[in-house]
């Protein structure tokens, strides 16, 4: 007798049912390995970048944690407790560094917070120039900290600086930007906001051009003028944008540290630009005491820990 005869279908099945003849691997194991050697190189650079933070972030921040409560005599280290808050509190420095950190971070929202949403806005609204100005505004974020503020520093001289020149030329009178104490902490606050400002300008901008254009146009319908477009519609549609940047600019500027260095050496006149970094560098690399210069970025840590916590907390009590 003949041996029955299978359809296609029937000779489908069985050929997927005989088991492999190579011994190879399960398909599952082979897809596996397929997606690991497709992305062994993303995994690569992931793994670099948590090392390179774990390297120079968290163990720098976990090693002043326990810097804070040492002290280091000789190469001996002990634990000295609360000890080092207690020699930063009793500096007198220690107020006049936080006053003078507060105030700078006031003027700098005053100047720096606003200044950049203005040029936004106003770089939204030109039909023409827009990507010549939007680069003239990003320069001073290109160059070099230290370039920028030399230029400043010989804007501000009291000898040949163009300012004074500038108010020669107008009659009034010549002004000690940087060796004044009333005027030096102003000064560092218009050097930090020209030399800062244009990042900030940028994601403003970015943010004004998704604004849908017909909120404008039903603006302009009730009758409304340039100021009331602002408040009523580039506001509300920025909200989000101009809390984040509020955050992030307080953070930056409490940490300010290069433009009163180099422009006011950093105490400036009778200590009017010290401010907590300052104070901390100078624990640290002028006294030698690391202990008290850890306690003290502790402090600034928690703080600023606060108000990070206190954005996120109000973000979403306002998502609610």
């Amino acid at each position: 007798m003949s041996a029955p005869s299978l359809t296609p279908s029937k000779a489908a099945s069985a050929r997927h049912a005989q088991p492999p003849v190579d011994g190879g691997p399960p398909q599952r194991g082979g897809a596996f390995a397929r997606s690991l050697k497709r992305n062994l190189t993303a995994h690569g650079f992931l793994i670099g970048a948590v090392l390179c933070f774990a390297f120079f972030s968290w163990y720098p921040m976990v090693r002043e944690f326990f810097l804070a409560f040492q002290k280091t005599d000789h190469g001996e280290v002990s634990w000295v407790g609360l000890d080092n808050l207690e020699t930063v509190f009793n500096d007198p420095a220690f107020w006049q560094a936080w006053r003078n950190t507060a105030l700078f971070t006031v003027l700098a929202l005053v100047l720096g917070f606003a200044v950049p949403f203005v040029v936004a806005i106003v770089i939204n609204e030109l039909r023409h120039g827009k990507g010549y100005l939007r680069l003239l505004v990003y320069l001073p974020v290109m160059l070099p900290p230290v370039a920028s503020v030399l230029l400043f520093k010989y804007l501000y001289d009291p000898g040949y600086g163009l300012l004074n020149e500038m108010f020669g030329f107008f009659g009034l009178p010549e002004q000690q930007w940087l060796q004044d104490p009333g005027l030096s902490m102003l000064s560092v606050v218009i050097a930090s906001t020209w030399m800062n400002m244009g990042g900030a300008a940028l994601i403003y901008l970015a943010a004004l051009q998704g604004i849908p254009g017909e909120l404008y146009e039903a603006a302009e319908l009730d009758g409304a003028g340039l100021l009331r477009k602002i408040w009523h519609v580039t506001i509300p549609q920025t909200r989000l944008i101009l809390s984040l940047m509020l955050l992030m600019q307080i953070i930056a500027t409490m940490q300010v540290f290069v433009e009163p260095f180099l422009l006011t050496g950093g105490a400036g006149p009778e200590g009017s630009t010290t401010t907590v970094v300052y104070l901390i560098y100078q624990y640290a690399f002028n006294f030698n005491n690391y202990g008290a210069a850890a306690a003290l970025g502790l402090l600034l840590l928690v703080l600023l820990a606060g108000f990070s916590a206190a954005y996120v907390k109000l973000s979403r009590a306002e998502d609610e």
